[in-house]
């Protein structure tokens, strides 16, 4: 497999140097902040991750705000003790995109926040326990306790609520797949991301570098000229 330094040194030649590189870095994992996240907050992520999905991002976010305060700003609980009538009332609410499927995940979803919160005092402190080496074992609990959590779904709500990990993005598994992985171009297989995961592993003891910044990295060594 090709060394990172190599990975690395090809993003800084097509981003204009170190410097220009090192700008391009998201913030870095903040597990203190990720402790204190309000399951509130964790519930809304996943719902902006779920209704994202396929769907049109910016349409979305122009909405959000009636999300918002059509799903009760996302109290777990709140939403656990709402009847029937309230979730039926959603698909016929404007200020949301009208889903069925998916408006019923933020009820599961709901639970589900509440079932790890139980267990662990909240779902940001159950995520800052979880090791970035095993991101794959996330992903897949998620998958399984969550609704419509599983593939890329699941990995960018942990991008985006703050977890150090890898995203399976176009750019990225190109990388990977030119640095010598045996994977295919569209990684979904379990045996696939496993390869996945050893490799940011091995990447990330080669190089002491948060999980996220590998995976930018690697999405801008190679592709067109964009982040992942």
């Amino acid at each position: 497999m090709t060394s990172f330094k190599i990975i690395r040194a090809r993003a800084e030649k097509r981003k204009g140097g170190p410097k220009a590189l090192d700008r391009l870095m998201p913030d870095k994992p903040d597990l203190k902040a990720l402790a204190k996240l309000g399951d509130d907050r964790i519930l809304a992520e996943m719902t902006r991750r779920v209704f994202c999905a396929g769907f049109a991002w910016s349409v979305i976010d122009a909405k959000w705000g009636g999300f918002e305060d059509a799903f009760l700003r996302f109290q777990p609980a709140k939403l656990g003790f709402q009847p029937e009538d309230y979730w039926e009332a959603l698909l016929r609410d404007a200020r949301i995109v009208r889903n069925g499927a998916k408006i019923m995940s933020v009820r599961d979803n709901a639970a589900f926040v509440q079932e790890i919160a139980k267990e662990h005092g909240s779902f940001g402190k159950f995520l800052v326990k979880w090791p970035p080496s095993n991101e794959i074992g996330l992903l897949d609990l998620l998958t399984k306790r969550g609704s419509r959590l599983g593939g890329n779904t699941g990995q960018m709500l942990l991008r985006f609520v703050g977890w150090d990990g890898f995203v399976t993005s176009k750019d990225v598994v190109a990388c990977l797949r030119d640095a010598g992985l045996d994977i295919a171009e569209e990684v979904k297989s379990k045996g696939d991301l496993a390869k996945v995961q050893a490799q940011f592993n091995a990447w990330a003891e080669e190089t002491g570098l948060p999980y996220t910044y590998l995976s930018r990295i690697c999405a801008l060594s190679v592709g067109d000229v964009r982040s992942e």
